[in-house]
């Protein structure tokens, strides 16, 4: 016990430390585009869900991870904004039409993807593409309204203000920004009542944009497009997925100091379930499998039918055993014989009319009370053996 209670204080020991050395240990920036608003990591959106009582006064937030569909079906927003920002939407056509019929009511969608997805795309014929600027040369962006223009076109680092639609039906919709290739790169879309603005940079709504004066300027002015509402449903279904269960270990999974935790708690306690057993397991004795008698039985049964000698009892066995699967297989009833019965079974069975002929004239006539010699066991055994060959199972 001593050796066992050593172990477990020297394991815990080092997990202690492991876990103390992991939470002080300078973590690298993530530059990966998460889009969620509680992020603090460049492309987070914890800024923009932080100053969001200044950017949208008065309007009250809601948050959804569930579809599009599910979140506007049966419910009659009114006064409301539906705001996307995600790397990639995946609408289906129900989405679609739920969208359509809201913003039909009077309301607005605002839309900041890399990728809208192929029903949005389609529909619209807005197609995304990126320009590629360099460190030393940065495409620079800015508002068609001269009333937006700054004194200085913005201009953003980490391909930012790169992208842009390179397909756009400009018969259907209002440019709102271009770079300064004169490409297209903010539109917005009236249906009805409401309107619905598209921006294919996502990422000049996060964190690492906000913290500048200029990515502050360009967010505030994109979204004062949007009038002011009662409610903005944000969604979160573009970016974490639908709701679902998720168990504790799950959780304790999505950080790295925890789940090596977990990890080297296993190994250890592997480690001490294996030299556990190699210092104490007994020797495990050797059963043998069990007999399989079934072929002795088999054997013994033949024995006493054949010191029995009763042929008739083993011919209607036989017969009864050959029409019991005429009935399950078939469907046929086999209490009559007659013609209508033999013509059916070889349409249905497939086995030719003369071997059903020669194997029911056998039958009828054992059943009819004729003495069932060797010789006649024998052939009723062969007719039946070929029909089973000749049927279709």
């Amino acid at each position: 016990m001593r050796g066992m209670r050593s172990y477990l204080i020297g394991s815990a020991i080092i997990i202690i430390l492991y876990l103390v050395a992991q939470y002080y240990k300078p973590q690298p920036t993530d530059w990966s585009p998460s889009f969620l608003k509680e992020d603090k990591i460049p492309f987070g959106l914890y800024i923009l869900d932080h100053e969001h009582s200044k950017i949208f006064p008065g309007t009250t937030i809601k948050t959804t991870r569930q579809p599009v569909y599910n979140t506007l079906k049966d419910n009659r927003y009114k006064n409301t904004t539906y705001l996307f920002i995600a790397g990639n939407l995946k609408f289906d056509k129900l989405d679609y039409q739920e969208l359509v019929k809201f913003m039909n009511q009077g309301n607005q969608v605002f839309i900041a993807a890399f990728d809208l997805g192929k029903i949005l795309s389609d529909t619209l014929k807005l197609e995304a593409n990126t320009s590629f600027s360099t460190k030393l040369r940065a495409v620079p962006i800015h508002f068609t309204n001269p009333l937006l223009l700054p004194k200085n076109s913005y201009v953003f680092d980490k391909g930012m203000g790169d992208q842009y639609f390179s397909t756009v039906d400009s018969s259907r919709c209002t440019v709102l920004g271009r770079n300064a290739n004169g490409q297209i790169n903010f539109v917005k879309y009236t249906f009805g009542k409401g309107a619905l603005y598209v921006l294919p940079n996502p990422q000049l709504l996060t964190n690492y944009s906000l913290l500048n004066t200029a990515g502050s300027s360009y967010a505030a002015k994109a979204l004062s497009y949007l009038q002011k509402v009662e409610t903005l449903i944000w969604d979160e279904s573009s970016t974490l997925g639908p709701i679902k269960d998720e168990s504790i270990l799950s959780a304790f999974l999505k950080h790295d100091q925890l789940r090596w935790a977990y990890y080297l708690s296993l190994i250890g306690l592997l480690v001490f379930v294996i030299f556990e057993i190699k210092r104490r397991q007994r020797i495990i004795p050797i059963l043998l499998p069990l007999k399989n008698s079934s072929a002795d039985f088999v054997k013994i049964v033949g024995k006493v039918y054949y010191q029995e000698r009763d042929n008739s009892d083993i011919a209607q066995k036989k017969i009864s055993y050959f029409l019991e699967f005429i009935r399950l297989n078939y469907r046929l009833k086999t209490l009559k014989t007659e013609e209508e019965f033999i013509s059916a079974l070889v349409l249905i069975s497939g086995a030719q009319e003369e071997t059903v002929r020669q194997l029911f004239t056998v039958i009828n006539g054992i059943q009819a009370g004729i003495k069932v010699t060797d010789g006649r066991l024998i052939e009723l055994n062969k007719l039946i053996e070929k029909f089973y060959n000749q049927a279709k199972q």
